[in-house]
């Protein structure tokens, strides 16, 4: 389980996040809302410790990660930003350097097989020797979302992983996730900003407001109140099945009256 209490966390004299605390369990995924500069960004990269917490703890299966080394914390934690790494490797060489936590010198038999199994999961397999910096947006955010995958950690943490995806490739890449969360049971935590697709494939969510957490709810505790205080829209929740959709009352009243 992954547990944080009480994080805080500055730029100077600027607070972007205030007094988080949740915990996040194994074999589902924890999706994190809110607008831009809420503090969803700098909420991973605080988990990841890439940035310093000006105050709270972060526990991994009740070990604090701040006391982790640099070689432990790459094996249990991984980490895809928004921003990619496009350096002159091939697509197969970056998915490698995820194993890069388990090896010295040279990968082994095995290393090399993970990679090849997961490239074929994501339908790279074809792009293998391609260099990273001649994909696609989207082929790119694939290559990552491999890389993370071969890393075989207890923690995946992924900032806007669809943004670059057209549909299809959402989709793929959502339900891989639900997959390897429940197979691998990961705990997985990432940022969106679509709650529609957000809301089809995260199991929690937590809101964030100005770098406050103002809802950690379950699906159904994802009610238009909540919605509209986060993001200051009214919406409507209609609902179909087991799939539960938001319409912008605004965006739908100036469609009508351009009609």
């Amino acid at each position: 389980m992954l547990k944080i209490q009480r994080l805080s966390f500055s730029y100077g004299k600027r607070n972007v996040l205030s007094d988080i605390s949740f915990e996040a369990h194994r074999g589902r995924i924890l999706a994190v809302l809110g607008p831009n500069g809420s503090g969803k960004s700098t909420l991973l990269r605080c988990l990841t410790r890439i940035l310093h917490p000006r105050q709270g703890e972060v526990l991994l299966d009740d070990q604090q990660i701040a006391s982790f080394s640099a070689e432990r914390r790459a094996q249990w934690i991984a980490y895809v930003p928004q921003k990619l790494d496009t350096a002159p490797l091939s697509v197969f060489e970056s998915v490698l350097m995820g194993r890069k936590p388990y090896f010295t010198w040279q990968a082994s038999t095995t290393d090399l097989g993970k990679v090849e199994t997961t490239l074929h999961r994501l339908g790279l397999a074809s792009l293998a020797r391609r260099p990273v910096n001649q994909l696609s947006g989207g082929e790119c955010q694939k290559a990552a979302l491999a890389r993370v995958l071969v890393q075989e950690s207890k923690l995946l943490l992924l900032d806007e992983p669809t943004s670059a995806l057209d549909l299809k490739n959402q989709v793929e890449i959502l339900v891989l996730l639900q997959e390897i969360a429940r197979e691998r049971n990961l705990i997985v935590l990432l940022t969106m900003h679509d709650i529609n697709v957000a809301v089809r494939y995260a199991d929690r969510f937590l809101l964030l407001q100005q770098g406050k957490l103002v809802g950690d709810v379950m699906r159904d505790g994802l009610t238009p109140e909540l919605i509209e205080k986060v993001y200051g829209l009214p919406v409507e929740i209609h609902t179909s099945g087991q799939n539960i959709s938001f319409i912008i009352e605004r965006l739908k009243t100036c469609c009508h009256e351009h009609k």
